[in-house]
């Protein structure tokens, strides 16, 4: 079964991290042969190259140059001409509405991969949905429970990401390096968010809890996470500026981009993302798990479905006091710090285990491939 996912290429997030492990655990499937399309050049077509997938550059497309869409149509109607894909698979609404039609237009079966919660009223979502696919994907059933307002009448599954690879595993023996090169000892309880510098990703809501903590002296708080829109560098800024306000300018480090991010995981102790918006799944929450993190965030989204209390705390949103009592227990205590860790690698395999989700993603495109 040939299967062309289909993207734009021109941001890096858990989407992006989602189809580099598509293409990096495809041997769990021989029957099924992905290729990708993608409309930008950067981090992703780097990485999926990487592993050893084709990948098509379809042209860059700006909506207010109809003809770069255009032109990127046709290459994708020329592709799909040649390749005779069994499938196509669109992940989010904008690629949907840029190309959903043309795969119609092709007679090739289409799917929708839904990695974020709809709500039908962006332009980009209400051109999406004049498209109706044959299978809709969602990465949570938070995100399936907004399916329906934009394609009520196709098949939803949900399938989780596939995300364990051992790397966190492995990543255990630099924890004393990498400690070493942020300047912290192996008494000090390292507290660490990573996520993309988003408002929603609640990075304000965690210095507020920090600052309630700032009398302790025995935590730091790593921030990992680059900008990468303008509108992602004035917030960065607003955060830094933020931390120094709260008089934790010594105590928080705002690491910016980094490629080794199982390594940082490894060399912390607690994982902490209070969430002010729902998360669509949240991928580091479960590369927390795997690298035997307790986890801390809001109960809200896709991390309701990852996070229970056998791994973790859940607290109701907007609430930096609940933040910060939590993170009180857990740097308290290295004993319930232990406890939760060591449940984390399981509960990560139980959700995401690509031996189990690329057989489940498999099995679903071969049942709209076949009718």
């Amino acid at each position: 079964m040939r299967v062309l996912h289909v993207s734009s290429g021109n941001l890096y997030g858990g989407v992006e991290t989602a189809l580099v492990a598509l293409a990096r655990f495809r041997h769990l499937c021989p029957a099924m042969d992905p290729q990708f399309a993608l409309s930008f050049e950067g981090r992703l077509s780097q990485e999926l190259e990487a592993e050893g997938v084709t990948v098509h550059q379809l042209g860059e497309v700006r909506t207010r140059m109809p003809w770069s869409l255009w032109s990127a149509r046709r290459r994708l109607r020329e592709l799909l001409r040649q390749e005779s894909f069994d499938v196509v698979v669109c992940h989010m609404a904008w690629p949907m509405a840029m190309f959903g039609s043309t795969v119609r237009d092709s007679g090739t079966r289409l799917a929708f991969w839904a990695h974020d919660a709809l709500n039908g009223r962006h332009w980009v979502e209400r051109w999406a949905r004049r498209i109706s696919p044959d299978l809709v994907i969602g990465n949570s059933l938070f995100t399936q429970g907004t399916v329906s307002l934009l394609f009520p009448d196709a098949p939803c599954s949900v399938i989780y990401y596939p995300v364990m690879s051992g790397e966190n595993q492995r990543a255990g023996s630099s924890r004393k390096a990498i400690r070493q090169e942020l300047g912290i000892s192996n008494e000090t309880v390292a507290i660490i968010q990573v996520s993309r510098m988003e408002a929603w990703k609640g990075h304000e809501l965690h210095l507020e809890a920090l600052a309630k903590l700032k009398g302790d002296s025995r935590w730091v708080c790593w921030m990992v996470g680059g900008a990468q829109r303008p509108v992602e560098q004035g917030y960065l800024r607003a955060m830094r500026q933020k931390a120094i306000d709260l008089g934790l300018g010594e105590r928080v480090r705002f690491l910016g981009q980094r490629s080794d991010v199982p390594q940082l995981l490894a060399a912390a102790d607690i994982f902490s993302q209070p969430n002010l918006g729902p998360e669509p799944f949240g991928i580091v929450f479960i590369e927390a798990l795997a690298a035997g993190l307790p986890v801390v965030t809001t109960a809200m989204g896709g991390p309701k479905e990852i996070i229970d209390s056998s791994c973790g705390m859940t607290v109701p949103p907007q609430n930096p006091a609940l933040v910060a009592d939590s993170l009180r227990r857990l740097i308290d205590s290295a004993a319930l710090r232990t406890e939760l860790g060591q449940r984390g690698p399981a509960r990560a395999r139980e959700l995401c285990d690509p031996a189990t989700r690329i057989p489940d993603l498999c099995a679903a495109l071969q049942r709209i491939a076949q009718n």
